[in-house]
C-alpha cells in the first residue's frame, strides 16, 4: 500500500486531470503527509496547472475578438448597406 516518490508523483498528475481513483487518492494522501518534497511538488503542479489554464483562457478570449482592422471593415460594411 505504500507508495514511492515517482508513483506520488504520478498519481498527483493524474489526478489534477480528475483520472485518478478513491485508492490511490487515498494512498497519495497518506504518502503527501509523510513525505514533504512530494508536498512541495503538489502544490508546484497545482500552480503551473492553475496558470496554463488561465494562459489557455486569454489565448481563447484573443482568438474570439476581432482585431481593429476587422472591426473597422465590419463598421464599413454596416455603414455601406444603410
Amino acid at each position: 500500500m505504500k507508495l514511492n516518490c515517482d508513483q506520488a508523483t504520478t498519481i498527483c498528475d493524474k489526478s489534477q486531470y480528475g483520472e485518478v481513483s478513491l485508492l490511490e487518492r487515498i494512498k497519495l494522501s497518506l504518502h503527501l503527509f509523510l513525505c514533504k518534497k512530494c508536498g512541495k511538488y503538489t502544490k508546484q503542479n497545482v500552480i503551473l496547472t492553475t496558470c496554463y489554464e488561465k494562459q489557455a483562457q486569454l489565448e481563447k478570449m484573443k482568438k474570439d475578438c476581432l482585431s481593429a482592422t476587422e472591426k473597422q471593415c465590419l463598421e464599413k460594411d454596416i455603414k455601406e448597406k444603410l
